[in-house]
């Protein structure tokens, strides 16, 4: 079942279209990754869903249902731009957020102990805000985020700011509540944390939805059908074959390191049989396709087709 099913949304201003018919499904329980360049229409999705602002046309459904201003307490949004309260106390301001996701001061002040103690920042309670480093904000901004349990987060690159310490701690967090139950969207520009985290993505750009599905299926469709090859040989390096091209090969050593990318029509195991009349294989592996480099393919191949 899905938590947010957006259908045939298209927003414009004016004379701009910002989002130009686009669906998607987010699952239960899921982490669905929204990727896509900056201008492409990510954070105008993640406004309709959040009822910041409302589309030209489409619909948002949440568990079945249209949105409402009740499902809306059960979202918790961090946004990329951050704002806290300058002035205000750390722990006040994190009761006063809490209270306005409609928790109860006790439930609220119960909740954000826990938080605080988890996250190791009891003595930053009485301070100022702006006395914290950015960092700091940022710890005090997610745990405001997700204080109240929410059915559904949204997470406008959750990372951004923090230290490699503080990003682990962040992306285990995420993943405890996925596994706890919590739908997550992720929107992101870091490949890596679409690679650890998301279940599903969806890749917008210049409005349009460009591709959508789970990661693995996404991998199998567009990424490149590559394998590593490690391998000595008495040649000055690997023959050209049939069944496959060479994108690199060079030298580690005793040994050589090669990448090759099969052809059409062709398998692994027609690739290995033309090797061993050629080389010594020491090992041989396929590799995964990166979502890098499937995002750079997608995005740069529409770019040049509305060029032409």
């Amino acid at each position: 079942m899905n938590i947010i099913e957006c259908k045939d949304i298209t927003k414009r201003f004016g004379q701009f279209t910002a989002l130009d018919n686009v669906s998607i499904d987010v699952p239960q329980g899921k982490i669905f990754g929204l990727l896509g360049p900056n201008g492409a229409g990510k954070t105008t999705l993640i406004r309709i869903i959040n009822q910041i602002t409302i589309p030209t046309e489409g619909t948002v459904l949440f568990n079945g249902t249209p949105m409402t201003e009740e499902t809306v307490r059960k979202i918790g949004y961090l946004p990329e731009e951050r704002g806290l309260y300058k002035k205000m106390k750390v722990g006040e301001q994190a009761m006063y957020l809490a209270r306005l996701k409609g928790m109860s001061a006790a439930e609220a002040a119960k909740a954000l102990k826990e938080w605080f103690v988890k996250f190791e920042i009891r003595s930053w309670w009485d301070k100022k805000v702006e006395d914290l480093s950015k960092g700091m904000a940022q710890k005090i901004q997610f745990i405001t985020t997700v204080v109240h349990k929410p059915s559904l987060l949204i997470l406008d690159e959750p990372f951004s700011g923090f230290d490699p310490v503080n990003v682990q701690t962040i992306r285990e967090e995420i993943l405890r509540l996925r596994d706890e139950g919590t739908s997550i969207i992720l929107s992101t520009h870091n490949m890596e944390s679409v690679e650890e985290l998301c279940d599903n993505i969806a890749l917008i750009n210049k409005s349009k939805l460009v591709v959508t599905g789970g990661t693995d299926d996404i991998r199998r469709r567009w990424g490149s059908d590559q394998v590593e090859l490690l391998y000595t040989t008495a040649k000055d390096r690997l023959p050209a074959g049939r069944s496959y091209s060479i994108s690199l090969d060079d030298q580690q050593k005793n040994e050589r390191r090669a990448v090759l990318d099969i052809n059409a029509d062709f398998t692994v195991r027609d690739v290995i049989s033309e090797l061993n009349d050629e080389v010594d294989i020491i090992s041989f592996r396929k590799l995964i396709p990166r979502m890098n480099d499937i995002f750079i393919k997608l995005v740069g191949g529409q770019n040049k087709e509305e060029e032409k």
